[in-house]
C-alpha cells in the first residue's frame, strides 16, 4: 500500500494538479482551446514524438510486440463493445458514440504524461506510449470516424485526416535520421528538445480547460458501462493480450498501463461532429478521466508487480 500510496502522490497527483489548473484558467480567463489544441497537436506532439524516437534506441522486436499488442488488444475490445452495445439495445447513434468512448483512449494528453512520470524519462517506454498514441489517432481516423460516418464523410476524406497528422512525420523523419545515423547539430536540436520539454504542461492545462464546463448530469446505464468498459475491462483485456504473448519487462508494464487510460476526447468531437449524442460522450470524457486517477494508479501499482523488469 505504500507504494500505490507514493504512485498517487508522485504521478496522478502532479498530473491532476495541472488538469484542475487548466480548468481554473478556462473558467476565469477563458483561454483559447482551438489555439492550444492547434499548438499541442501541430507543434508540441511532433516535437516530443521527434525526441524520444530519435534518442530512443528502439529493438524491432519492441516495435513488433507492440504493433501486435495494439491490434489484438483493439479488436477484443471492439468485439466486446459491439457486444455490450447490443445486449442493452443502444440505438444505432448511441452505440456509435459507445463504441468509439469504449475503444479510443486518451493516449496523448493524457497517456504520454503519465508514461513520462511512471517511466521517470525512460526512452523505450515513451517510445512504446509514441506509437501507442500514433496508432490511436489512426484508429480515431479510421474505425472512429466509421462510426460516426455520414453522406458528407467518404474514404478519402478518412485518408486526408491522417495524412494531415504531423506527429507521423515527425515519427518518420526521426526513424530516418536514426536509421542514416544523421547527428543532428546542437542549435537545432535544443529548440525541438525545448518544444519536447514543453508539452507534458500543455497537454494537461489543455485537457483541463477541454472539460471545464463539462457537466454530470445524472449516472446514466451508459455511462456506467463505458466506466466499467474502458477502465475495467481494458485493464482486463490488455492483461489477457499480453499473457498471451508472452510479453515481460518494460514493454509489457508500458502497454498494461496504456491499456487503462480514460476516454479520448476525440470521442466526443466525433459525437458532437455527427450529432450522435454529444453530451454523453463528454459526460463519458468527464467521468472516466475522474475515477482514472485512482484506476490508473491501480494499474501502474499492479503493473510493478506483475511485470517487474
Amino acid at each position: 500500500m505504500n507504494i500505490l500510496f507514493h504512485i498517487l502522490l508522485d504521478i496522478i497527483f502532479p498530473i491532476f494538479v495541472l488538469i484542475v489548473a487548466g480548468a481554473i484558467l478556462q473558467r476565469t480567463v477563458k483561454l483559447n482551446l482551438s489555439t492550444l489544441s492547434t499548438l499541442t497537436v501541430y507543434f508540441l506532439l511532433p516535437a516530443v514524438c521527434f525526441v524520444n524516437i530519435y534518442q530512443s534506441k528502439l529493438p524491432n522486436a519492441v516495435v513488433s510486440q507492440t504493433l501486435g499488442f495494439l491490434m489484438l488488444f483493439n479488436f477484443i475490445l471492439i468485439l466486446i463493445s459491439m457486444v455490450i452495445a447490443k445486449a442493452n439495445k443502444f440505438d444505432r447513434k448511441l452505440s456509435s458514440t459507445f463504441k468509439n468512448s469504449m475503444v479510443l483512449s486518451n493516449s496523448g494528453n493524457y497517456g504520454l504524461p503519465v508514461s513520462e512520470m511512471a517511466f521517470a524519462g525512460n526512452p523505450i517506454a515513451l517510445s512504446i506510449q509514441i506509437i501507442i498514441m500514433i496508432f490511436q489517432n489512426i484508429l480515431t481516423f479510421t474505425y472512429g470516424l466509421y462510426n460516426c460516418v455520414s453522406a458528407q464523410s467518404s474514404g478519402m476524406e478518412v485518408l486526408r485526416k491522417i495524412m494531415r497528422l504531423p506527429v507521423i512525420y515527425a515519427l518518420l523523419l526521426a526513424v530516418l535520421l536514426k536509421w542514416l545515423h544523421v547527428e543532428i547539430p546542437f542549435y537545432i536540436w535544443k529548440p525541438i528538445e525545448n518544444a519536447s520539454n514543453a508539452f507534458l504542461a500543455v497537454a494537461l492545462v489543455t485537457l483541463g480547460a477541454q472539460v471545464a464546463y463539462l457537466k454530470i448530469t445524472h449516472i446514466s446505464r451508459p455511462i456506467v458501462w463505458i466506466v466499467i468498459g474502458r477502465l475495467i475491462i481494458s485493464p482486463i483485456v490488455g492483461f489477457f493480450v499480453i499473457t498471451v504473448l508472452g510479453l515481460k519487462g518494460i514493454t509489457a508494464q508500458a502497454l498494461f498501463i496504456a491499456s487503462s487510460f480514460p476516454t479520448s476526447r476525440n470521442s466526443s468531437l466525433l459525437a458532437l461532429e455527427y450529432d450522435n449524442y454529444p453530451e454523453y460522450a463528454s459526460q463519458a470524457v468527464l467521468l472516466t478521466t475522474i475515477i482514472s486517477s485512482i484506476t490508473v494508479a491501480i494499474v501502474v501499482y499492479l503493473s510493478k508487480i506483475l511485470f517487474a523488469a
